[in-house]
């Protein structure tokens, strides 16, 4: 047996000589963002003592000076002695939702369950009087094929759809098995979730969401009974209907939370991610889209990108001209999230270290420690917010309205929660002012809660009520993309 020491965890695995690490430090928070493949380099840890041999992927991505250094790629090393390691991700911060909302009290309890790509979270809701006695959390374990939902459709095009539909299911049926009291069945259990999480929840082909035009088969309401699933429960298990092509019924959730469609303003409501989804409306029309921003706001592609985890810089200002750079967790910055991104780009444009045109002056663009912004970051970003505020303007045009009519913007999830609207602003992601934008939390684990409340007749009719738009299609898109790649001077 091997011994591999995590830190600073203070854990131990042991390992039979030459088993591989993904599987175990997948479980401590480690993520695979190119689904283990030997891509992305994102999955470093680093050897502080024994020995793990070099793998090929580590000779082929990293240094020579970085394999000297100890680094490894954890998705091709294996227990080849003992040895100790320093595990870069391990902890991250999960978005619950405790708001209050009106509804009609009923007997029992239900469960919802947001079903996001990278994270699970589930909430027991007292039915009688809408109370939350117990919240679970977890990482979604489909994550170790790959960190963003295109990996994942093309593990499932290749034959995995069966295994993630087993893990994804067995989780969160863990989940409700934990959170289920004593004496106290749960009745009812509502998810939402992107499209590609409905569909492979579901057991539906996600193939047709790997090409033009993008639209599902089937994004309807999906209704089983617990037993089904193998899980121990005997209720009524409802994955909510999405809206069409990658905007998901986490969409159609945040609609139902933000009161949108019975808004006498015009509301909109975006949630960022590889898809961006944007929705605007009121009770009398409401249209949406999705955006193919790619992984730059979840840290994706970025040189010394990570998701919003322990070492991660997640805020950068200015402090009389000095970069300051906070670091989730204190410590020594690891990487960089999304937000850090946005905020460590505006300063740089603040500085003069970054162009208009998205040229950064000195070749790189030194954060803290280790980490710094590269030519290419730059570009990942310019590319992500140009799709997203491209699909902004797109909509409202749809909807025979400009920016200055929208009365509030929801920012949705975790990238909206903890997102600097100054700074957003300033790169160009959004031109609506500041006091117009507003942090919505988790209005996909909100609206999947109230629909324990309802009847699937409510969802589907505000549903019916929603006009998908593709922005492929739409012959304006790429003069728009490209007149929003700029930064604004």
């Amino acid at each position: 047996m091997i011994r591999i020491r995590l830190e600073p965890l203070g854990r131990t695995l042991d390992l039979q000589t030459g088993a591989p690490l993904r599987d175990e430090l997948f479980r401590e928070g480690v993520e695979f963002p190119c689904g283990g493949r030997g891509r992305c380099r994102r999955c470093r840890v680093r050897v502080l003592a024994g020995e793990i041999a070099p793998s090929e992927a580590d000779r082929r991505l990293l240094t020579p000076e970085e394999v000297a250094a100890g680094w490894r790629l954890a998705c091709h090393a294996r227990a080849t002695a003992d040895a100790t390691v320093d595990v870069a991700q391990w902890d991250s911060p999960i978005l619950a939702d405790d708001r209050a909302f009106e509804f009609t009290p009923r007997d029992g309890f239900g469960i919802a369950v947001d079903v996001g790509t990278t994270t699970l979270v589930a909430q027991l809701v007292d039915l009688a009087n809408g109370h939350v006695p117990a919240v679970q959390t977890a990482l979604n374990p489909q994550a170790v094929y790959g960190a963003d939902v295109m990996t994942r459709i093309e593990y499932a095009v290749r034959g995995g759809a069966p295994e993630l539909a087993r893990l994804v299911r067995g989780r969160i049926g863990e989940m409700v098995g934990e959170l289920t009291p004593p004496g106290a069945p749960v009745s009812r259990i509502t998810l939402a979730g992107n499209t590609v999480m409905h569909h492979l929840f579901c057991g539906l082909d996600v193939e047709p969401l790997a090409h033009v035009p993008f639209e599902p088969e089937n994004d309807g309401l999906v209704e089983f009974d617990a037993r089904e699933l193998g899980w121990t429960s005997g209720a009524r298990v409802s994955f909510l209907p999405c809206l069409g092509g990658f905007v998901g019924s986490d969409i159609l959730a945040g609609v139902i939370a933000a009161d949108i469609h019975r808004s006498d303003a015009l509301v909109g409501l975006i949630d960022l991610g590889t898809n961006g989804e944007i929705l605007f409306g009121n009770r009398e029309r409401i249209i949406c889209a999705s955006a193919a921003a790619g992984p730059a706001f979840e840290g994706g592609r970025i040189s010394s990108g990570m998701r919003a985890a322990t070492g991660a810089i997640s805020e950068v200002s200015l402090e009389g001209g000095a970069l300051r750079c906070r670091v989730l967790g204190g410590g020594e910055a690891r990487g960089i999230c999304g937000s850090g991104l946005v905020d460590a780009v505006a300063a740089a444009l603040a500085l003069g270290a970054v162009q208009a045109n998205g040229r950064l002056s000195n070749g790189t663009f030194p954060l803290a420690g280790t980490v710094a912004l590269t030519q290419r970051d730059i570009r990942e970003l310019q590319l992500a917010k140009a799709a997203v505020a491209a699909g902004v303007r797109i909509v409202l045009e749809r909807i025979g309205a400009s920016g200055a009519d929208v009365a509030r913007v929801y920012l949705a999830g975790a990238f909206g929660n903890y997102i600097n609207r100054e700074s957003a602003r300033r790169i160009g992601l959004f031109s609506f002012p500041e006091e117009k934008i507003e942090s919505a939390g988790n209005t996909a684990l909100l609206g999947a809660k109230m629909a324990l409340f309802s009847d699937d007749l409510t969802y589907a009719a505000v549903r019916a009520r929603v006009e998908h738009i593709g922005l492929a299609s739409d012959p304006r898109f790429q003069e728009i993309f490209v007149d929003e790649m700029a930064f604004l001077e």
